[in-house]
């Protein structure tokens, strides 16, 4: 889902604010961080940061 009005959120992975992106549950995922998120394999170093970040999805949705 893009946003429409080009609202500007800051991605709860790399914290920049951009125009384009997903929301999943309450938080923020800029299109960049969500292509290498997809592309990023589990052996891969930043596999773990992404996971990291992601927990917050969870932690706040259920706070």
């Amino acid at each position: 889902m893009f946003m429409e009005d080009n609202e500007r959120k800051t991605c709860i992975v790399c914290g920049e604010a951009r125009e384009e992106g997903i929301t999943v549950v309450t938080e923020f995922i800029c299109t960049s961080c969500e292509a290498e998120m997809v592309n990023t394999n589990a052996e891969d170093d930043k596999y773990s940061f992404f996971v990291k970040q992601l927990r917050q999805l969870f932690v706040r949705f259920h706070a």
